[in-house]
């Protein structure tokens, strides 16, 4: 057979192909790809980052992923057994028992239908960008478990005291200690270092360190003895959130914090918002301790990996304290998640949780505790206690807006006199989820955008390479990187670029250029799109993207308009972004969006991830966890679900930055936006008015 016809059976063949769709998380990149192509390839192909040492000749197995089965409506996939080419043995000897768990090698699993796939930090040759660092302040030192230095007297004939009771006598007569109780296990555990220590030295006092644990409820505890050396008592404290779960080791005899671990949330598979987790708990039986059981592994595994950093071992963690939202909070303790997916989203419990390591199947110490703060109403966790206990609104005569960005961005408004809060359904649009070319924040991604108001060309920025993409050393910096995607700060700049260009007008449709001709605003069926980038993948912002963009941020800005409406004011006197995306994205561009209302720019900024930092400040000192408390009780709670001006708002927030809001210290800080407004406003009511004559 010639090698012309050979060609044209294989063209035949490719075109009789039907293409599928694949979706790659933790990244959020998704695509379609002909029947038949390998995972890695897919992979590749998209942009996605999948590391491959023996190039996919599948002998290194580095390639590993998991294939991920279920129903994902938002996406339109279901991703089902059948998505997969049949498992082969030359993947055993590489996944081992994890065959049971979904791994495959990319290099040999083919795709054959619509699919999930996650890919594991391990086959990963960048780790997934996730901001870790905490504020570093002065934390009044108290934390819940402390070491103490005592020493046990020999036992005396004549004076019948045991050996608990020397050490208890010893504790509190030299330490301001009272009440100090203890379990069985620590009167075996004395009892056997006590005998051992009279075998050598009977006449001799013994030293040992002990540690004892103050918990919000209950009188002091001793919850471990060291015999003679100076022991000291480690905590960690972690932010779970929906997307990524960040984790600080300290040590609790000075507040330092000594490693920091974070990874992506393993739940991420089971959907990338919290509705979509509620309803796999729902559809699935077992769904919710499926989810329970992964979470824990991932909590286990950082902590772990911060020990390790920190040359210590996850059993010397003794103390945990952790900041989540309600539905994480709920699956994390092994509660039903379902009430809180549908009105009147009730919680089992609000209050303060203190529970034993052991008792979450999280391996540390023996008598490891962890404590969750308060949660305030179903879709109001106990990261915004975590945000309320690192900034302190109610200590301010300032009205303060904090807004923690997320799938759920949670608003608190207030200060010294009166706190309101609300949650609003931003959903994962900021982080590049509902974007066609939208990816999380990971290396080979865009994340700043900038472009010329004449030529409508773009310069660009991505994570791992420092120039330019308009600088002259870009493309050798760039070399060794693919551009995958658009993350979320890189979003949020380019709608506000193209709306400041003209591109775009106040709502927010993609206009055809006929002043202007470029080829980077082109038709896309019967709608325009912006071209960013064109390389392996074409990345380009879409009509139906900025739609996302426009839902999400005025769920967000019509949740703020509630409260200061409740709290009778027209006006924020500061704005505090908190989050990983908050601390990523230009303050600027998230106001000209409209996703926040007018404020001074110099009073708006980004407080880093504050419910992380709520957490530290909680470990580090103990009185803050009942400090809390009757501050989230003050907290008054706006439904936006139940609120009937709240569509009114989320109507006008659609528009760029608003469609009637006035927005007079953003436009004294870029020049051009007023006409911009006006201009845009002029146009829109044109197109209106010939639509309406049209009509008749």
């Amino acid at each position: 057979m010639s090698e012309s016809t050979l060609v044209s059976r294989r063209s035949r063949r490719a075109k009789n192909l039907k293409n599928v769709k694949v979706i790659f998380t933790p990244s959020g990149i998704r695509g379609e790809v002909p029947e038949g192509m390998p995972v890695l390839r897919a992979a590749r192909r998209l942009g996605v980052d999948v590391e491959s040492v023996c190039g996919g000749q599948g002998i290194c197995g580095t390639c590993k992923v998991y294939h991920v089965v279920g129903d994902f409506p938002k996406y339109g996939v279901n991703s089902t057994h059948d998505s997969l080419s049949e498992f082969k043995e030359v993947e055993a000897g590489r996944v081992g028992d994890e065959r049971q768990l979904g791994a495959r090698l990319g290099c040999t699993a083919k795709i054959m239908n619509d699919v999930v796939i996650e890919i594991p930090a391990s086959s990963q040759s960048h780790e997934q960008d996730i901001a870790k660092a905490i504020e570093d302040r002065d934390i009044d030192l108290a934390p819940a478990v402390s070491v103490f230095t005592a020493y046990i007297p020999a036992p005396i004939m004549d004076v019948p005291h045991a050996d608990m009771s020397r050490l208890v006598t010893d504790l509190q007569s030299n330490n301001d200690l009272t009440g100090l109780w203890y379990e069985l296990s620590m009167v075996r555990h004395l009892q056997a270092m006590v005998t051992e220590h009279m075998k050598k030295t009977p006449d001799t006092s013994m030293k040992v360190s002990v540690a004892i644990f103050n918990s919000v409820r209950k009188p002091p505890q001793i919850v471990a003895i060291w015999p003679g050396h100076e022991a000291k008592a480690y905590g960690c404290a972690i932010d779970l959130g929906s997307t990524s779960i960040v984790a600080h080791l300290a040590d609790l005899s000075d507040g330092k914090v000594l490693a920091s671990a974070s990874a992506m949330n393993p739940q991420i598979k089971f959907g990338e918002d919290l509705m979509s987790r509620v309803s796999y708990a729902m559809m699935n039986e077992g769904g919710a301790e499926e989810m329970s059981k992964v979470v824990r592994q991932r909590i286990a595994d950082l902590i772990k990996e911060a020990a390790t950093q920190a040359w210590l071992k996850a059993s010397d963690v003794m103390d945990v304290v952790i900041v989540c939202n309600p539905i994480m909070h709920h699956i994390l303790l092994g509660l039903d998640p379902v009430p809180l997916g549908g009105a009147p989203f009730n919680l089992a419990v609000d209050q303060a949780m203190e529970v034993s390591a052991a008792e979450l199947d999280i391996p540390l110490h023996d008598a490891a505790r962890i404590f969750l703060l308060p949660c305030l109403a179903g879709h109001i966790g106990a990261d915004a206690a975590g945000v309320v206990l690192s900034e302190r609104p109610d200590q301010s005569d300032e009205l303060t807006l904090i807004v923690d960005v997320g799938t759920n961005a949670e608003i608190v408004l207030g200060n010294r006199n009166r706190m309101l809060a609300a949650s609003s359904p931003t959903g994962p649009a900021f982080e590049g989820a509902q974007i066609s070319c939208g990816q999380r924040a990971a290396v080979g991604a865009i994340e700043r955008v900038r472009i010329d108001r004449m030529t409508l060309d773009p310069a660009f920025k991505v994570i791992g390479c420092d120039p330019w993409s308009n600088d002259p050393t870009f493309e050798m910096s760039s070399s060794s990187l693919q551009i995958s995607g658009i993350c979320g700060s890189g979003i949020i700049e380019i709608i506000g670029e193209m709306f400041l260009a003209g591109i775009i007008n106040r709502d927010g449709v993609i206009k055809p250029q006929d002043d202007r001709p470029s080829p980077r605003v082109i038709q896309d069926g019967r709608t325009y799109s912006y071209v960013l980038y064109q390389g392996t993948r074409t990345l380009k912002i879409t009509q139906n993207d900025v739609r996302a963009i426009q839902l999400a941020k005025a769920a967000l800005y019509a949740g703020i308009r509630l409260l200061m409406d409740k709290f009778g004011s027209e006006n924020v006197e500061r704005i505090k972004l908190a989050g990983a995306f908050g601390s990523r994205i230009d303050v600027k561009y998230a106001m000209l969006l409209g996703m926040i209302p007018d404020c001074d720019l110099a009073n708006v900024g980004g407080v880093g991830n504050a419910a992380g930092e709520g957490a530290r400040i909680a470990l580090i000192n103990r009185h803050a966890r009942n400090e809390v408390e009757p501050v989230i009780r003050r907290i008054e709670k706006i439904e936006t679900a139940t609120e009937a001006s709240f569509q009114a708002h989320f109507v006008g927030a659609m528009g760029f930055p608003h469609s009637t809001d006035p927005f007079p210290k953003l436009e004294a800080a870029i020049p051009g936006l007023a006409d911009r407004r006006s201009s845009s406003s002029a146009n829109t009511n044109a197109v209106r008015g010939r639509r309406r004559r049209s009509a008749k």
